[in-house]
């Protein structure tokens, strides 16, 4: 069993060094590769008052916040929720920062601790999509996953969000040529198909098909600043 947690938090200010604490934590759950409805989502008082350029972002008063538990009151719930899974966040640098920050308050062992692995969906986009926006937003609108709802930013709906685009940017390990059937106890077997009956055309390129390839690698490698594998793997046959 894959078991997959889109996070997303949102704090009183962008340094947990300065003493800037989360307020909300929204959570969504994908069990191969399937969403569960299995969500958490918490708002939590920071006992310390917002950034007012924060708040324009997320929309989250001081008022609001008053009332609700602080992180040490959700902590174990939220914990026990993530142990274990993979942990998909996006710009996870942030976040874990200031997750990091609210455990060592509580002598809790760091976050890398208690996931099973921490992936950064902003570094795969980025290697898919080199010289583009990389932003939720702008992954939303490239991907087509609806983000109409999201006026201000919320830590559960973007959880949900990222979700989507993470489908979207993966589904190609969904492969096309396997057969997946459910049996009637539920399990599932994968048979492969043989490929020998299928007889594929092979289309020469022409020349200025060629060279129209030619120049979108180069545009690729200039966008990814030198960065692409078959610039690397070209090297040394040229030195040579």
């Amino acid at each position: 069993m894959t078991r997959q947690i889109f996070l997303d938090t949102e704090t009183t200010g962008l340094s947990p060094d300065s003493g800037d604490r989360i307020i909300e934590v929204g959570c969504v759950e994908m069990v191969n590769r399937k969403l569960t409805g299995n969500n958490k989502h918490f708002y939590i008082n920071p006992e310390r008052a917002n950034h007012e350029d924060a708040v324009k972002i997320h929309g989250l008063t001081d008022e609001f916040l008053a009332d609700k538990p602080v992180f040490a009151a959700i902590a174990d719930e939220l914990l026990e929720y993530l142990e274990g899974a993979e942990i998909i966040i996006h710009n996870a640098g942030f976040d874990v920062g200031f997750l990091n920050a609210e455990l060592r308050r509580l002598a809790r062992p760091p976050f890398a601790e208690i996931a099973g692995a921490i992936t950064d969906s902003l570094l795969m986009a980025r290697e898919m999509f080199p010289g583009k926006s990389n932003s939720l937003d702008a992954l939303c609108k490239r991907l087509e996953v609806d983000n109409s709802n999201r006026t201000l930013h919320g830590a559960l709906l973007d959880a949900g969000l990222l979700a989507e685009v993470y489908i979207n940017m993966t589904r190609g390990q969904d492969s096309l040529v396997i057969d997946a059937v459910e049996s009637s106890d539920n399990t599932v077997a994968v048979a492969d198909t043989d490929l020998s009956q299928f007889k594929l055309i092979v289309l020469e390129p022409t020349a200025d098909e060629l060279a129209a390839h030619a120049a979108m690698l180069q545009d690729l490698d200039k966008a990814s600043g030198g960065k692409t594998l078959w610039t690397r793997e070209a090297a040394p046959a040229s030195a040579a």
